[in-house]
């Protein structure tokens, strides 16, 4: 049998799905449950949206806690401790400095399946993420983006 895909992640992004699997493992799924139990008393259940809407956010419900218990089991995480500050990598906070416009941007890298564009956390797939992976501070890095060109310094990590 073929070993299960890990999948890194960051203790905040680990926390932040067990979180989620508790949320939809508990109140979700009463929630639901609940929502079912009063379509059914309005009876014929064949003509019943209420009913089938509430049976698909079931569905949705269940399959998302399946994603999430394999997310979980086959997990490794990154601890702070692992993270260098040194060279870039899983974990980094980075801070870039655009060469052109001299403008600074701090992000955090994270997996693909931690991604938060609004918090600054890129993914390591990202064509960022792909450019800075492995550099130093004081390295410069030019990344393809739909805008252009852009390149970096390096200026700060951890």
């Amino acid at each position: 049998m073929a070993d299960k895909k890990k999948y890194d992640f960051t203790s905040e992004g680990i926390n932040k799905l067990k979180e989620e699997l508790d949320r939809r493992k508990g109140t979700e799924r009463t929630e639901i449950a609940n929502r079912i139990k009063e379509a059914r008393s309005f009876g014929d259940l064949s003509e019943n949206s209420e009913y089938d809407d509430a049976k698909e956010a079931q569905a949705l419900n269940e399959a998302k806690i399946v994603e999430l218990e394999d997310l979980l089991k086959n997990a490794n995480v990154i601890e702070e401790h692992e993270i260098s500050k040194h060279v870039i990598g899983l974990g980094s906070k980075v801070t870039l400095e655009d060469i052109k416009s001299g403008e600074q941007e701090e992000f955090t890298l994270v997996s693909q399946k931690e991604e938060d564009i609004f918090s600054n956390k890129i993914s390591t797939e990202s064509p960022v993420g792909v450019a800075i992976m492995g550099k130093k501070k004081g390295d410069k890095v030019t990344v393809s983006t739909p805008v252009g060109l852009i390149k970096y310094t390096v200026i700060k990590i951890g």
